[in-house]
């Protein structure tokens, strides 16, 4: 299992399909990361730090504010992810199923040993890069944001035909080696071509216009309705490529270590192949991240991560005692590998990442665990040579309390269910194989204090 890749991993604070296909097309896979961002707080506190009304910001104010806020949460979650990960304590137990019979078939070492030894992305001399972004249409100085209903869209779409107006994206990078910050406002005149109404109607049908600045697309159904384009494209579309090369620039970053060993389509696998081993198929909003893909493995089996897999075991004690009482499973989802059946949040790890920080990160992308809250004490290693799957296992913090919630289509539930109820449920099979061990091994350590 391999997680050493050379070039510089980028991480991109938004989970816009158009944003990560420009990075793609100039050989940047990013690691998407969506920030959770209250906007209009947001605003609302810069306008009150600047003494005026919220109206009175403009776009530009606007789109670097938001870009530098959205920027600057994903950085949090990372500088979580490294602090748990400097707190991690125990061993991790390492098995090697395909060397049965073999001296080294098992290994115990210290998680501050193995951690040190496997590096990953955030020990890093410089980078991983961070990407917050934000965009605004304005025309005559009017601000216009994502339209959400079709009434508005259909009314801006009709207001703007024939005019000429300006979309600003707001772009702030972030070097988490250094902590680092730039950042810097790009801008583009977007003409809009003469249309009937009929023809808004049916593309706001579409749902396209909803969800973007200014109720259009450069990329996609609006194109044929702009006339013309003066300035960065790429900017129209979220993300101008030639602000973000300055910005490397500035940072240090020469723009070629930044392009990928290898760049998968969003919805292609490693071997070509858009199944997985039981011809199921991601629905096709997922977004892809570097490292996903199947592995062909020895024991036969095909496992996904193309850099092995990992998930967050968590485990709730009474506060009093401090016995066991529960753990957090995850509802897989219907058309994963093993649908419908019980494990641990959890999934691929991505390129650059060590098992750990991949397994803090999935945990919280699929089930709201937040690396704070929780203290890491040993994980567990199954080992087959070119794939591995990693089980951390964590317990609640003290004062901490993890509420799961489901913040993408992976589960079907998520819920803490009670240690005498977990062999009752429909197991993932290697979880379920694995569950005995897990189970002594973390009454033992809560039993330890």
């Amino acid at each position: 299992m391999n997680t050493e890749d050379r070039h510089i991993p980028f991480i991109l604070a938004s989970s816009s399909p158009s944003r990560r296909r420009l990075l793609v097309q100039a050989g940047i896979d990013p690691i998407v990361r969506p920030s959770k961002v209250d906007e209009p707080a947001v605003l609302a506190e810069q306008a009150r730090k600047l003494g005026r009304h919220l109206e009175d910001l403009d776009a530009r104010e606007r789109v670097a504010v938001l870009a530098e806020a959205k920027a600057s949460a994903v950085q949090a979650t990372m500088d979580a992810v490294k602090d748990a990960e400097r707190r991690s304590r125990g061993d991790l137990v390492t098995f090697r199923p395909l060397s049965q019979g073999d001296s080294d078939a098992s290994s115990r070492d210290s998680m501050s040993q193995v951690i040190g030894a496997w590096g990953g992305m955030l020990g890093a001399g410089r980078g991983p890069l961070l990407l917050g972004c934000d965009s605004l249409f304005s025309v005559d100085g009017a601000v216009m944001g994502k339209p959400h209903q079709p009434e508005r869209a259909l009314e801006r779409l009709m207001a703007m035909r024939g005019r000429t107006g300006t979309l600003v994206t707001g772009h702030c990078l972030i070097d988490l080696a250094t902590g680092r910050r730039v950042r810097a406002v790009s801008s583009a005149q977007v003409t809009f071509g003469d249309y009937d109404r009929a023809s808004m109607q049916a593309y706001v049908a579409t749902g396209e216009p909803l969800e973007v600045a200014g109720s259009f697309t450069l990329e996609g159904l609006g194109s044929a309705f702009i006339q013309g384009i003066q300035g960065d494209p790429s900017g129209v579309v979220g993300l101008s490529m030639p602000t973000l090369r300055a910005l490397a620039q500035e940072l240090g970053v020469s723009w070629p270590d930044l392009w990928a060993q290898r760049v998968q389509p969003e919805h292609q696998q490693a071997d070509g192949s858009t199944h997985g081993p039981e011809g199921l198929v991601a629905p096709v909003e997922n977004v892809h991240q570097p490292g996903d893909g199947w592995v062909n493995c020895a024991c036969g089996k095909r496992h996904w991560g193309l850099n092995g897999a990992a998930g967050v075991l968590l485990a709730r004690r009474d506060a009093r005692t401090g016995a066991l009482i529960s753990v957090l499973l995850q509802h897989r989802a219907r058309w994963s590998a093993e649908g419908g059946t019980w494990g641990v949040p959890g999934g691929a790890i991505s390129d650059g990442e060590n098992p750990l920080e991949g397994g803090l990160r999935e945990s919280y992308e699929e089930a709201n665990i937040r690396p704070e809250d929780i203290q890491v004490v040993g994980s567990y290693l199954e080992d087959h040579g070119p794939w591995g799957y990693t089980t951390i296992l964590a317990f609640e913090r003290p004062g901490h309390q993890v509420e799961p919630c489901m913040n993408d289509d992976e589960s079907i539930a998520l819920e803490w269910v009670d240690l005498d109820k977990v062999a009752d449920l429909p197991l993932l099979k290697a979880f379920g194989q694995d569950w005995p061990h897990f189970l002594q091994r973390l009454e033992a350590l809560a039993a330890e204090g």
